[in-house]
């Protein structure tokens, strides 16, 4: 098969082995014994002097970035090996460009003698084995190619079916203790998710949310899970408002599954793309969910409407909501303060702000206040027409009465009991830390004293439910208080806000345009402020 090798001595071999799983496929001649031993009889019948053995186990060959393969190289710089032998071309590699490039440039560069058993490769001699080498390695690289899209195909018909295939479950799920590719609630956590998405509801911005957390050392997703706790940095540990805005979008919370949001370029790099919404593959109902449908639409609502505002600083009702007429951009707030020394925020034309002197917009300035309490007003006299406490009085009752069957005080109870509970737990491990010395004792007090309050007010409200519980109201009162409370805060909710207005528009001449998400309240939407 090969020349005699007149100057074995001259030789100091590197015996390089490879196995994929793709390659356990093609039966165990591949296996890495077989491939030792192969190897093993050439060394002795041509008496060459083995310098080391170096085997990749469960490597594929698309990629050269190899544990084994980098040490043999490094032993080759260092002038320690000067042949390489494998069982066969595709042992070295599966990429037909790379391995060109070891082959026809970096071994014969460094003096490298390169033998490949079943092929009849040897760099060494002129031979018609070596011609063909390149239609070989091309070969081998279709064969990946074809493998990778057989494997490829397999996983995408698992997310059809609904079947997890990542991972890492999101954060509040865990993998099925006894069924494979299933999802269950983690219960340890999901107290957390449903408390960040009753948070959201209650109007608290991402960022908000996210500091809450921090500041009662709720541990993050990746500290949970033990990603990345060797790396640390001045945010390593700390919830942030992308990884919450992240969270509250996520459908796997509503029992759908959600996959397929990033690809991999292909199958040769590991770098991977994000893939745009509608290209995602969503299966519904495929577990038990954490949070309600409707509660999921109104925080997507709440969380969407922050989109269209650039500043973070200040929280006002209207967030993400106004626009200037004339330019079309959302418009910006600066706190100014009057002549009595008071703090106000005041509405600027963003557009003007930044191309003052281009002339390209006008100022728009405005009140914060003013604008909000005419948009309330407008609000309520639309939706007035369609409400009366007569008309909303039944259904009230209704409410009334399948709160009381459903037990929602007890459903309240239940929460509450829970969120003491994960307080508890955090007091706990924030203890452990503090001994572990990973918390200073400045820190463990201030976090302390804000958690232990916070769980104070929470035990008061739980034995005020809880003396609700025994005595209950009549359910017409309840009714009449839940109608009349209704229709006393229910137009300065930011809930009500979004889910009601899409857009709204503010003049230079100091004019509102109202644009509403249902057809028939759109009748009446301008409205002249001063």
């Amino acid at each position: 098969m090969f020349l005699e090798i007149s100057d074995p001595m001259a030789y100091h071999v590197a015996k390089y082995i490879r196995l994929s799983k793709e390659d356990e496929s093609e039966g165990p001649s591949q296996s890495v014994t077989n491939q030792n031993s192969l190897l093993d009889e050439f060394v002795k019948q041509h008496r060459l002097s083995v310098y080391d053995t170096y085997i990749d186990d469960g490597y594929s060959g698309t990629t050269f970035d190899r544990p084994a393969f980098q040490r043999m190289i490094a032993d080759i710089e260092a002038k320690k090996v000067n042949m390489v032998i494998t069982k066969d071309l595709s042992r070295l590699g599966r990429d037909y460009i790379m391995t060109g490039h070891y082959m026809e440039r970096y071994f014969p560069e460094k003096r490298v003698r390169y033998i490949s058993l079943l092929d009849g490769i040897d760099t060494g001699v002129e031979s018609t084995a070596n011609d063909i080498t390149p239609f070989r390695a091309i070969m081998n690289d279709m064969y990946a190619k074809d493998i990778s899209k057989k494997i490829k195909s397999v996983k995408r018909d698992k997310q059809r079916k609904g079947q997890f295939i990542g991972g890492k479950p999101m954060y509040g799920y865990k993998m099925h203790p006894t069924e494979k590719n299933k999802i269950v609630i983690d219960e340890e956590v999901a107290p957390i998710v449903r408390r960040i998405f009753a948070m959201a509801l209650d109007g608290l911005s991402c960022r908000k949310i996210a500091a809450t957390l921090n500041e009662e050392g709720v541990p993050t997703p990746a500290t949970y899970c033990g990603w990345n706790m060797g790396r640390r940095g001045p945010y390593a540990g700390l919830w942030s408002s992308e990884r919450i805005s992240e969270m509250l979008q996520n459908e796997t919370y509503i029992g759908n599954m959600v996959q397929g949001r990033m690809v991999k370029i292909s199958y040769k790099s590991k770098k991977c793309l994000k893939q745009p919404r509608e290209n995602w593959v969503v299966v519904e109902g495929t577990h038990e969910p954490l949070v309600d449908a409707e509660t999921f639409r109104k925080v997507r609502l709440l969380v969407e409407s922050r989109k269209n505002t650039r500043s973070r600083t200040y929280d006002f009702l209207l967030k993400g909501l106004i626009f200037c007429h004339e330019c079309g951009y959302p418009l910006a707030t600066l706190n100014r303060k009057n002549a009595a020394g008071e703090e106000r925020l005041f509405f600027v034309c963003r557009t003007y702000q930044r191309f003052t002197k281009a002339g390209v917009c006008t100022c728009h300035s405005i009140k914060e206040q003013t604008v909000t309490a005419a948009v309330l007003s407008k609000v309520r006299e639309v939706c007035q027409a369609y409400l009366s406490v007569d008309e909303l009085m039944p259904m009230a009752e209704k409410a009334v009465e399948a709160a009381r069957a459903a037990d929602s005080t007890e459903a309240e109870i239940q929460a509450l009991q829970g969120k003491i509970e994960s307080m508890t737990a955090n007091l706990a491990r924030m203890y452990m830390d503090k001994l572990s010395g990973i918390l200073n004792e400045d820190d463990f007090q201030r976090i302390y004293l804000k958690v232990k309050s916070d769980r104070a007010k929470l035990e008061d409200q739980l034995r005020e439910l809880e003396k609700k519980k025994e005595t209950p109201a009549k359910a017409e009162d309840e009714a009449k208080a839940l109608v009349q409370r209704f229709l006393d805060s229910a137009w300065a909710s930011r809930e009500l806000l979004v889910s009601l207005i899409e857009r709204i528009e503010l003049s230079e001449d100091k004019e509102l345009t109202i644009k509403f998400r249902f057809k028939q309240l759109n009748s009446a939407q301008f409205e002249a402020i001063s």
